[in-house]
């Protein structure tokens, strides 16, 4: 498009204009300046987009989108973000030929959404969310990204309140919506479950009565959004249309079964530890029967799916045999139980002990000092030696796990992610497993990286 293009489809003033072309995806990050792109220019809580704007421009970039004169070629707007919605809509309606997969859940889009682009990469173009970019700006970033070569647009959402999925969906109106379920994510922010399963259900009255609706059946709040829409309804789940059968895991609790719809069942072989990617893996399945993809395909892309979105239940074995899962991205009381309960199988299986690091869960509001306590007790009882909680937020979960009677295990509570990190280094060894997790503020990626690094004294391997 040409910059007096953009200004016009955004309804912005395009300045510094010589003919301008912008033929490369919008970005925000100007350290990761995509050639010929467009540079949006945001104006946030730690930094001012238009003082990296021209520096942009000469790392590559074509012009900038801002609410200034950047010194470099503009379109100038009152609200970048909102305009960079309207632009991507505009070349969505553009591209005919995209069919548009969106999905939104309390835990799991993630890795649903990676399963998912990996499946559909088996048969045509794919273009997907890249790490969890589900918001105002990262779902326009994605649709961007599109060509007229991409078959399939596969678009992860999030919200923050009612309202924000109805507004991505009209950035990028599905042709299939799946809701994976409705946990307690986000409740200080919604105050309910109830309101959750109202702002997720947003994308399933997106839908026209040609989409589909994918809904998890094992989930109450879920399965009953089929109402909310004139679509067709596809379940999946332990008693959903798309199911599992003869679940079986290894020693690193990576799942092995078979994924059937409609009397057809194909064996599946996942590299991702835990029983949640399971039901991940089916959702993903049902997304894609719903554009057509046969379940020879799903399973066996299934099968060949890697991890494509960094800290979340990453596997790593250290040459001395320790073994490190790195699931710190982000964390609520329905994936940290997911988490401590994959690895407490994983300890048992190994005849090692399973010690898990723990930071605080954000965005929980009033029920944030149980929910941590209820963590703690989780982790007592699916039996784990050792709960390390890093921080003060996280030190209800010590508690909980010394209020269960009859534990054996050991709480170690430290201050800060150094301490934590200190404590491990020196305790642990093969065949031991250490989960690091918490949500993303307290950032224990870096406890992880540094115990995966290290090297015990005496090991040169």
């Amino acid at each position: 498009m040409s910059l007096a293009e953009v200004a016009a489809v955004v309804g912005g003033e395009a300045v510094r204009d010589d003919g301008v072309m912008v033929t490369g995806p919008a970005f925000i990050d100007s350290r990761e300046t995509v050639p010929g792109g467009l540079f949006v220019a945001i104006a946030g809580e730690h930094a001012d987009g238009h003082a990296y704007a021209e520096g942009a421009v000469e790392g590559g970039a074509a012009a900038v989108l801002g609410t200034r004169d950047t010194g470099v070629p503009t379109v100038i707007v009152a609200d970048p973000v909102a305009a960079l919605g309207l632009l991507a809509r505009h070349v969505l309606d553009a591209l005919p030929d995209v069919t548009v997969l969106a999905l939104t859940g309390s835990q799991g889009k993630t890795g649903t959404k990676d399963y998912l682009a990996q499946v559909l990469t088996a048969v045509g173009p794919t273009v997907a969310t890249a790490g969890n970019f589900n918001n105002e700006i990262g779902v326009p970033l994605t649709v961007l990204r599109a060509t007229p070569e991409t078959s399939y647009l596969v678009v992860e959402m999030g919200a923050r309140g009612i309202g924000h999925i109805g507004y991505l969906c009209e950035i990028a109106p599905p042709h299939v919506a799946a809701v994976i379920n409705v946990g307690t994510a986000h409740l200080g922010e919604f105050g309910s479950r109830a309101a959750i399963a109202q702002a997720k259900g947003e994308i399933v009255e997106a839908l026209s009565a040609a989409g589909t609706a994918v809904l998890n059946a094992d989930d109450d709040l879920t399965v009953v959004m089929g109402e909310r829409t004139s679509a067709r309804v596809l379940t999946f789940g332990s008693v959903g249309e798309v199911t599992w059968r003869g679940l079986e895991f290894d020693e690193l609790e990576r799942p092995t079964f078979e994924i059937g719809y409609a009397d057809r069942w194909r064996p599946v072989r996942l590299g991702q530890a835990g029983q949640h990617q399971v039901s991940n893996a089916a959702a993903a399945a049902a997304m894609a029967l719903a554009v057509g993809v046969g379940v020879d395909v799903i399973a066996h892309a299934l099968t060949g799916s890697v991890p494509a979105s960094r800290w979340r239940m990453e596997l790593h074995e250290r040459p001395d045999g320790l073994v490190v899962v790195n699931d710190a991205y982000n964390a609520n009381p329905a994936s940290m139980t997911a988490a401590i309960q994959t690895v407490a199988r994983i300890g048992t299986a190994r005849q090692g002990r399973s010690v898990a690091v723990l930071g605080a869960m954000l965005e929980l509001g009033a029920e944030s000092s149980e929910a941590h306590t209820d963590v703690g007790r989780v982790a007592a009882r699916a039996g784990l030696d050792v709960v390390v909680t890093v921080g003060s937020e996280a030190e209800a979960i010590a508690a909980g796990a010394r209020d269960v009677p009859g534990w054996s295990g050991e709480a170690i509570v430290t201050a800060s992610r150094d301490e934590a990190l200190l404590w491990v280094m020196e305790n642990v060894s093969a065949p031991d497993v250490v989960l690091v997790k918490a949500s993303r503020g307290a950032a224990l990626e870096h406890v992880a990286d540094a115990l995966i690094a290290h090297r015990p004294e005496g090991d040169s391997r």
